[in-house]
């Protein structure tokens, strides 16, 4: 259904939002964050998008998809917009977030080889308690097993700064 607006070459809020795939509120988030320009106003007052508002939340979804926040966005759209080229500054960004996932990766390997090697522990320990029975197993958690040393506190301290920097 195409409704008078869009045949007039511009958006309601509501039809864009639709077509993105995202809520009004998601596009208002995005004007204040600068990584859409703000619309034009109908004498009623509702925004009236053109139609290229579309391509950019489409542009700027695909880049969250990726990793890329809203502020950096900013940064290089409003470089963009006034006729700039900052592509090498996002390919140098892209760069040093593959290489964040990476090690995000590398941690979180160790962390399932650690906890896969735990519940081989505790699976162990369970077999020889009866039904009901203790087994201590979280107090296993603060010694070694033999010849595998837990997994050293600074990669979880790592993983948490990484989950609290998104």
């Amino acid at each position: 259904m195409t409704n008078r607006r869009s045949q007039r070459g511009c958006f309601s809020s509501g039809e864009l939002a639709r077509r993105a795939g995202v809520s009004p509120d998601t596009l208002r988030h995005y004007e204040r964050k600068g990584v859409l320009a703000r619309p034009r106003r109908a004498a009623n007052g509702y925004r009236e998008y053109p139609m290229e508002a579309l391509e950019r939340v489409e542009l700027i979804r695909r880049a969250l998809s990726v990793g890329f926040t809203l502020d950096e966005l900013a940064r290089f759209l409003s470089v963009r917009d006034a006729g700039g080229a900052p592509c090498q500054d996002v390919r140098e960004l892209a760069a040093a977030k593959l290489s964040d996932v990476q090690a995000r990766l590398r941690d979180l390997k160790l962390l399932r080889d650690e906890l896969s090697g735990t519940l081989r522990d505790w699976d162990a320990r369970l077999s020889e308690v009866a039904p009901g029975g203790r087994a201590r197993l979280l107090e296993n958690l603060t010694t070694e097993r033999p010849g595998k040393p837990l997994l050293p506190l600074h990669h979880f301290e790592k993983l948490k700064k990484r989950r609290s920097r998104k």
